[in-house]
């Protein structure tokens, strides 16, 4: 059964689904292109979590635009009995963005992914260099990034 989602509530999903305003104050931004207050706003996307309607609101972070120039996707061959700990681990560093597990191929046996940012590939290896020794995970590979792909927020009202 299909959800009846209100005219304001759909307003609300073409902004938010814009992304989050370049702004100390992205709600109030928000709620002002909406014509409401920021008090109402955050009212509803509060009901909508706890009615399970949203997950969470998050900004894409543009690496290049705040001075991180370099990155790469670090893939690690981690025993299954310490995904949690070296996750953790890993994820503890600043210049990583994200850490997750994924299946392991017939022909590729790295479990755990990461992002490493950095101002330089010489940076972002010497930063992959102290994850290794702080997780003691020493298989893995340095997928450096080539090109910077569009990030686009979902469409779900047009």
């Amino acid at each position: 059964m299909k959800a009846h989602i209100s005219t304001v509530e759909r307003k609300v999903l073409a902004v938010l689904q814009e992304g989050l305003p370049e702004s100390l104050t992205p709600y109030r931004d928000m709620a002002q292109r909406l014509g409401m207050e920021t008090g109402q706003l955050l009212a509803l996307l509060e009901n909508w979590k706890r009615q399970g309607r949203l997950r969470r609101i998050g900004a894409v972070v543009n690496h290049f635009k705040v001075g991180l120039g370099a990155g790469a996707m670090v893939v690690w061959k981690v025993e299954p009995e310490r995904v949690a700990e070296v996750g953790g681990i890993l994820a503890g560093f600043e210049e990583t963005s994200h850490v997750y597990e994924r299946q392991v191929g017939q022909n590729w046996p790295y479990n755990m992914y990461s992002m490493v940012h950095g101002t330089s590939d010489q940076e972002v290896l010497k930063t992959v260099e102290r994850m290794s020794q702080a997780c003691g995970v020493c298989e893995y590979r340095v997928l450096v990034t080539e090109k910077e792909l569009k990030k686009a927020p979902p469409t779900y009202v047009t």
